[in-house]
């Protein structure tokens, strides 16, 4: 199926498991997918099974985003707890379209805790409480995390398609069948081979004309590690045998702790970025009006005099100078947490899980130590040509895919065949299931460039306040007034970005002393409008202790 009709059917408003070999485009589709909701209005909800899945579409994870966070179940009692949580109901009533990119890493046990919860909240049967669900991912990458503790072992994953809600959802299957990063048909042979668990001699022919000693690496060449611990000590040796000063750049974020958190452990600029001339960096971000995509090699020419930022050398073309991007979370139209950094990361080494996303021009990769089905062909599927691999060594583990995936794999090519024969589109069913989603038939009118749209006056308070601040301080610092800064809290208690056990930094001696007369006025009104209440009072509590007390009731 190609990437035009799997994208007329997602805006039929079906639920779709959306697959395809590495580098066939599923992330573009997604975003694609994505800037047409929005064009009509509808706000889809963009989720991930982690955190790097996430921030290459600009979501969260899809356990943040229920609430489940780290639970691996769901009683009565943690069910309710989740679904009192407003900021976690109003985010899954007004949701009519769930997108969930990486579902290969996610359990059958984690999909069906996201059911519950959106089946409870929404009071509505239907899987997933009725809305659009769109499942992203590719079962031959990387798949869920096994639990060592609990007796897992490699053999014993359990994978998404197997949860009884899957089932129940019985998404339409768009295996996308095009090739947009390899353009090398031997490699590209090698990795349908590995695919089919058809990798024999011949293949392995190939591999091993690449096959290289250490101390024989092309210069500049990233490298791919199977294991964390020998990514950060090849890359802390290699930068500190350049001559030089290290330069540090620290990322700044804006909005709620947890969704900060999220970002920074999904983003593939680190926290803190540290550089030397002649560093050897690759691109996190995509931007073309630069010419630079995620994986973009360049080396570190030297940073500029003024702002200090640094200067990046791309083989082929002139130097680029760099500045900071931002990875946000949005949900509803509204920017819910960002992080700033520059689009940098140090290239001597990457993790093979860290490497889902990027496409290189060449690589180095050791396959000596690999422990999971998929990472072997993650790690091959980065480079988009056989003449730019250059392998360390492997082991047997290297090239198998999980055994349980090949059978069903082939059962997704044969039901992508038989809906491309069987659907039938109409401008009819897209302008219903626009009409259903609560959006608009008429285009509307977006920013050119989402990216470079500013987190709002709220998340900038947010972030003052997580420092410690009180609201005169912000407001100070901000140039707003206290009652500006008081509403910015109130709104962002509402949406659970703050708790309410932090309130009490908003009362003044005066205001404790009539806290307990100010609620009973609100009490005896029976309203949560502040003009009754003031009225009441006869002015004698300002507006903002009013909305103190209401935020705490």
């Amino acid at each position: 199926m190609n990437q035009s009709f799997a994208f007329k059917l997602l805006k039929t408003g079906v639920s779709v498991f959306l697959t395809g070999e590495a580098g066939s485009g599923k992330t573009y589709l997604v975003n694609t997918y994505i800037k047409w909701l929005r064009g009509h209005g509808i706000q889809p909800a963009i989720t991930a099974s982690t955190g790097i899945a996430a921030t290459h579409i600009g979501g969260m994870t899809i356990h943040s985003w229920s609430g489940i966070g780290i639970k691996d179940k769901l009683d009565k009692r943690t069910l309710k707890q989740i679904t009192d949580r407003s900021y976690i109901r109003k985010r899954i009533e007004k949701t009519e379209v769930l997108i969930v990119d990486e579902v290969s890493m996610l359990s059958p046990n984690t999909l069906g805790m996201v059911d519950l919860v959106c089946r409870t909240v929404r009071k509505n049967l239907e899987p997933f409480g009725g809305m659009q669900v769109v499942l992203v991912g590719d079962f031959f990458q990387l798949p869920p995390v096994v639990k060592r503790e609990m007796g897992g072992n490699l053999s014993s994953a359990v994978f998404a398609y197997e949860a009884e809600v899957w089932k129940k959802i019985d998404p339409v299957v768009c295996y996308l069948d095009e090739q947009f990063r390899q353009d090398d048909e031997d490699y590209l042979s090698i990795l349908s081979a590995i695919r089919r668990n058809e990798f024999g001699q011949g293949h392995l022919n190939y591999l091993e004309k690449r096959k290289i000693e250490f101390g024989t690496a092309p210069k500049d060449t990233p490298w791919l590690f199977s294991h964390n611990r020998n990514v950060d000590s090849f890359n802390e040796n290699k930068l500190s045998k350049l001559a030089g000063e290290v330069k540090e750049f620290e990322m700044t974020s804006v909005g709620a702790k947890p969704l900060v958190e999220a970002l920074v452990r999904g983003c593939l600029s680190p926290k803190t970025l540290r550089l030397k001339k002649g560093a050897v960096v690759t691109f996190t971000k995509n931007n073309p009006k630069l010419a630079f995509v995620n994986g973009t090699l360049g080396v570190v020419c030297g940073f500029d005099g003024q702002t200090g930022w640094p200067q990046v050398k791309i083989e082929g073309r002139c130097m680029l100078q760099v500045k900071p991007m931002d990875w946000m979370i949005e949900e509803g139209g509204k920017i819910r947490a960002s992080v700033s950094q520059f689009p940098l990361r140090l290239a001597w080494a990457i993790t093979v899980h860290k490497s889902q996303g990027l496409s290189l021009d060449r690589v180095t990769i050791d396959l000596s130590k690999v422990f999971e089905y998929g990472q072997g062909y993650v790690a091959l599927s980065r480079v988009r040509r056989l003449k730019g691999l250059y392998l360390l060594g492997w082991n047997a583990q290297a090239f198998r895919v999980h055994p349980s995936i090949l059978e069903q794999d082939n059962l997704f090519r044969r039901e992508s065949r038989k809906i491309k024969n069987q659907m039938k589109f109409t401008v009819e069913k897209i302008h219903d299931f626009i009409v259903r989603a609560g959006g608009s038939i008429k285009k509307v009118r977006m920013d050119r460039d989402r990216r470079v749209v500013k987190p709002n006056t709220q998340m900038l308070t947010l972030e003052l306040w997580q420092q410690g601040k009180g609201v005169v301080e912000i407001a100070k610092e901000r140039g707003l007034k206290d009652g500006t800064i008081v509403s910015h809290v109130e709104a962002l208690v509402s949406r659970g970005q703050i708790d309410k056990s932090e309130i009490e930094r908003l009362l003044t001696p005066t205001l404790r002393g009539g806290f307990d007369e100010i609620k009973k006025g609100f009490k005896k009104l029976g309203v949560e409008k502040l003009s009754p209440v003031y009225n009441y009072f006869n002015g004698v509590y300002s507006y903002d202790d009013l909305r103190v007390v209401r935020m705490m009731n």
